[in-house]
C-alpha cells in the first residue's frame, strides 16, 4: 500500500526529465506576479489601523475588506480558470494582472468604506484565476518529481508576496499615508506584468510542456465529464476540503496580526506592520519546507504526502492554540510563530494529491476547484467572521477559536489518506483504459 507509484499520465517523457533554465525563468516571473497578486491584496492589512482612525470603521468592516477579495476570487476562480483552459494561460495572466494592478490603484483614490469595498472587489475579481492558472503554467513545464516541491513554493509566492505587501506598505504608509501604499503597490504590479508580457509566451512554453498533446481538453469536455473528472475520487475531495479549512488559520492571523500587535503589545502601525511581516515570512518558510519534506518523503510512498499534511496541520494546532493562550511576552510571539511555519504547511501536499488525481489536460480547472475550496471554506470568511467575533469578545478571544480549523483539516485528510492507494490505482486503470 506504501509503494504506489504516481500517476503515468503526468510523467514527462524521457527527454523532458531534466529542467530547462527557461522553466526556471518562467517560474520566476509567474511567482513574481503571484508576489505582486499578494501584494494588492495584503497590503490592506498593514493600513487596519489607520483606515479605522482615518474612517470610524468596526473590525466587522475592516474584515470585510479583506474578505471581499478571496470571495471574489472563490466565486469566479473556476469559470474563469475554465475560460483560461479554452482562452490561453498566458493571455489570461496577462489580463488579470492588469485587471488587479489597476484596482490596486483605485483602492488609492477611494474616498469613503464603500468605494474602496468596490475597488477590493475588483482587486479579487482581477485575482480569480491567477493561482490555479499560473500553478497549471508552472506544473506543465516541471517533471512530475518536484510536484509538491514547486506547488508549494508556488504557493510560497503568496506568502512572501504577503509579506512584502507588509512590510513594504506599513512603511511607505508611515511615511507617506495609506493612500501611497496601495498606489506603490499598483506601480509594482505593472512593472512586473511589462516584463512578464514580453518574456512569456504560449509559444515559447509549448516544447517544455510534456502533456501539450493530450486528448481531452476543457475544450472538447462537456461540464458534466470535466465535473467528473474532477470529483471522479474521494481522496480528491478530501484534498481540497482540508486544503480550503487548513488556510483559515493564515488567512486570520496574517489579516489581524498587525492589529493584534497594535492593540495588544502598543506597536505604531507602522513597526505593528513589519512584525506581522516576520509572521508571515515564516509561514512561507514553512510551506517551502513542508512541501519539500512532502516530496522527500512521498518519494517511494506517495501516500505519505498525506502524513505530512496531517502532521502539518496536528503541530498547527497545538502549537497556535498554546500561544494564543499565554501572556504577551516573547514567549506567546514565539510559540504562535512555531505554529504559523507549520499553518500552511499542507498546501503544496494537497496540490500534488490534486494534479495527481486529475488529468494534466484539465489541472487549470482541478487547480480552480482547489483554489475554490480554498477561499471559500478558509481564507473568504476568515477575516470578516474574526472581526465579528472580534467585536464581541475582543480580537485575542477571536484568534483563540481560530486554531480549531486545522484540526478538522486533519480529519479530512485522514479520510483522503485511507482512500488514496486505491483511489490512484483506479484512476491509473481508467487513463490506461482510455489510452488503449
Amino acid at each position: 500500500m506504501l509503494t504506489h507509484a504516481e500517476p503515468a499520465a503526468g510523467e514527462v517523457t524521457k527527454g523532458q526529465t531534466d529542467v530547462r533554465a527557461y522553466a526556471w525563468v518562467v517560474f520566476a516571473l509567474t511567482v513574481g506576479l503571484l508576489l505582486s497578486d499578494y501584494m494588492s491584496r495584503q497590503v490592506l492589512n498593514a493600513v487596519f489601523p489607520l483606515l479605522k482612525s482615518a474612517w470610524q470603521l468596526s473590525d466587522t468592516h475592516l474584515g470585510s475588506l479583506s474578505s471581499v477579495v478571496a470571495l471574489m476570487v472563490g466565486v469566479l476562480t473556476f469559470p474563469l480558470s475554465v475560460l483560461a483552459d479554452r482562452w490561453g494561460r498566458v493571455r489570461s495572466i496577462v489580463l488579470m494582472a492588469a485587471m488587479w494592478s489597476l484596482a490596486t490603484l483605485g483602492c488609492a483614490v477611494s474616498a469613503n468604506y464603500g468605494e474602496m469595498l468596490l475597488a477590493r472587489a475588483f482587486v479579487g475579481i482581477g485575482e480569480a484565476a491567477y493561482g490555479s492558472v499560473g500553478v497549471a503554467v508552472v506544473l506543465s513545464i516541471f517533471p512530475v518529481r518536484l510536484r509538491a516541491t514547486v506547488t508549494a513554493a508556488f504557493m510560497a509566492g503568496g506568502a512572501f508576496g504577503s509579506v512584502l505587501g507588509m512590510a513594504l506598505g506599513g512603511a511607505v504608509a508611515a511615511h507617506l499615508g495609506w493612500r501611497a501604499a496601495f498606489g506603490a503597490m499598483a506601480i509594482l504590479g505593472f512593472l512586473l506584468l511589462v516584463i512578464y508580457r514580453i518574456a512569456v509566451s504560449e509559444k515559447r512554453l509549448a516544447p517544455l510542456q510534456a502533456c501539450r498533446a493530450t486528448r481531452r481538453t476543457p475544450a472538447t469536455m462537456s461540464l458534466r465529464s470535466l465535473l467528473r473528472e474532477l470529483f471522479s475520487t474521494r481522496s480528491v475531495v478530501c484534498a481540497y476540503i482540508g486544503s480550503g479549512i487548513h488556510l483559515l488559520v493564515p488567512a486570520a492571523v496574517w489579516a489581524w496580526m498587525p492589529s493584534f500587535l497594535n492593540r495588544y503589545y502598543g506597536m505604531a502601525p507602522g513597526q505593528a506592520a513589519m512584525g506581522a511581516a516576520l509572521f508571515v515570512l515564516t509561514t512561507a518558510l514553512g510551506m517551502v519546507t513542508c512541501g519539500h519534506l512532502a516530496d522527500r518523503f512521498g518519494k517511494h510512498a506517495p501516500v505519505r504526502k498525506w502524513s505530512t499534511a496531517i502532521a502539518c496541520c496536528l503541530l498547527c494546532f497545538v502549537l497556535l492554540g498554546i500561544g494564543l493562550h499565554l501572556p504577551a511576552g516573547p514567549a506567546q510571539l514565539l510559540m504562535i510563530a512555531a505554529g504559523m511555519f507549520f499553518c500552511a504547511g499542507a498546501t503544496g501536499p494537497s496540490g500534488a494529491m490534486v494534479a495527481n488525481l486529475t488529468p494534466p489536460s484539465i489541472h487549470a480547472s482541478a487547480f480552480a476547484t482547489l483554489t475554490l475550496a480554498n477561499n471559500l471554506l478558509g481564507l473568504a470568511p476568515a477575516a470578516v467572521l474574526t472581526g465579528m467575533v472580534a467585536d464581541r469578545i475582543g480580537l485575542l478571544g477571536a484568534l483563540q477559536i481560530v486554531p480549531l480549523a486545522p484540526l478538522a483539516a486533519a480529519i479530512a485528510f485522514y479520510i483522503g489518506r485511507r482512500r488514496y492507494a486505491a483511489d490512484l490505482d483506479r484512476v491509473n486503470n481508467l487513463r490506461e483504459q482510455a489510452a488503449s
